[in-house]
């Protein structure tokens, strides 16, 4: 008898036991499950991806160089679309030999520093084609003269770096006159102070630090 006693006090004990150890395995599954909080880190490692995305549709936007002369610049180094794109304006078209005549034309006129420390600006470079189109005595006449050169290169620049969806229109020059850019896509001309004083974009938005170029194939001139 006092065993069959004993045996019926430990059945209940025994399942007591049981339940607590089932319990205990619940909970312990249960906290282990917080790893839902490592299945919500996973969407933020997912977020990357999502910025990079965004940063490059970011680019699109912005654009890239277009126009046929463009095949004339340098693939690599510093006179490169990558290269220049380092540095300011006139460094960044020292390095490049499609504008070595226009580089020429900014130190004779002393304007390296002012052009390099703007701003945010628009510089319409002309290539050496475009100063091989001036006849050789007049182009030798305003390269002696500092402040003809000067107004006529300040001519080839505005305030705001331009994309190529805001070219079209008339802009204001550094030099006080105006200039007016027709077309659209990547096709472009730019008329100076006389409607027969008309430039193609020849390779444009190109990128340097500071400064937004396209590159023209003629120079343009400032009304007296």
């Amino acid at each position: 008898m006092n065993t069959t006693r004993t045996s019926r006090r430990l059945v209940p004990a025994v399942m007591a036991a049981a339940v607590l150890s089932v319990g205990l395995a619940a909970c312990s599954s249960s906290g282990s499950s917080t790893p839902a909080s490592s299945t919500t880190t996973a969407p933020m490692a997912s977020a990357a991806p999502a910025t990079s995305a965004s940063m490059m549709a970011t680019d699109a936007a912005a654009g890239t160089d277009f126009g046929a002369a463009c095949s004339s610049v340098p693939s690599s180094g510093a006179g490169s679309f990558s290269g220049m794109a380092q540095a300011p304006v006139a460094t960044a078209a020292s390095s490049n030999p499609v504008l070595s005549t226009l580089v020429s034309a900014v130190k004779q006129a002393g304007l390296v520093d002012t052009l390099n420390s703007a701003q945010g600006i628009t510089v319409f470079a002309p290539a050496n084609a475009a100063f091989q189109k001036i006849p050789a005595a007049t182009l030798s006449s305003v390269l002696a003269n500092k402040a003809e050169l000067t107004k006529i290169l300040t001519y080839h620049v505005v305030a705001g770096q331009l994309t190529p969806a805001e070219l079209a229109g008339t802009h204001k020059t550094l030099e006080g006159g105006s200039i007016t850019v027709a077309g659209s896509g990547e096709s472009f001309t730019v008329t100076g102070g006389s409607s027969s004083n008309t430039a193609n974009v020849v390779c444009g938005n190109v990128q340097t630090a500071n400064a937004t170029v396209y590159i023209i194939d003629s120079v343009l001139m400032p009304a007296n």
